[in-house]
């Protein structure tokens, strides 16, 4: 029986994700996504207009799905501290087991689309901020139950942020988890 066309969309994206998180986007053509999601080659255009729009519908989901697992993480009755230190313990945790399923898409298509599609740059741009307006909201809540020292919570979020990018490139860089502990001890130092 045939796939309804929003559940065969969402089957290529996430075939689609799992070949990226590995590959890369311009590593991936679509005819190996089609191939590998076992759908006609002639039929991806009644679900994409064009591989942009795919790729911007590919970076829209992961962020949706990656908000929907760290907001109860960041959003927990732990102090503000205590639920940042857990949402970067699950960072670290996710991003050097060997699964696609949680590997960051940000670090592995961020520098690679930015120059390729200005859609795509503006989606990356969108989701991030959102992740940083998260913690940004976490650093609030620390400093008002006082596990976190008082600070330009917008500056520390986003610097964390960046640190954690960073180091998850470094982690891939060096295939080590040493980046992650630094990255962890420098969180810790940063919050107080």
């Amino acid at each position: 029986m045939k796939k309804p066309v929003n559940e065969m969309r969402e089957h290529i994206l996430n075939v689609a994700r799992a070949l990226m998180t590995r590959k890369g986007y311009t590593a991936v053509g679509l005819n190996e996504v089609l191939s590998t999601a076992g759908v006609p080659k002639g039929s991806f255009y009644y679900y994409f207009k064009s591989k942009e729009e795919f790729g911007q519908a590919l970076l829209q989901e992961y962020f949706e799905e990656y908000l929907s697992r760290i907001e109860p993480i960041l959003k927990q009755q732990a102090s503000g501290a205590e639920s940042l230190l857990q949402y970067f313990l699950y960072w670290s945790e996710t991003q050097h087991d060997d699964s696609v399923d949680n590997k960051c898409l940000v670090v592995k298509l961020g520098a690679e689309v930015c120059d390729l599609s200005e859609v795509m740059r503006q989606v990356l741009e969108k989701g991030t901020a959102r992740i940083v307006n998260l913690i940004t909201a976490t650093i609030d809540r620390g400093v008002e139950d006082g596990s976190i020292v008082a600070c330009d919570s917008v500056a520390l979020a986003e610097s964390m942020y960046q640190l954690w990018l960073g180091a998850s490139l470094m982690a891939k860089v060096n295939r080590s988890t040493q980046s992650f502990l630094s990255a962890l001890t420098i969180t810790k130092s940063l919050l107080g």
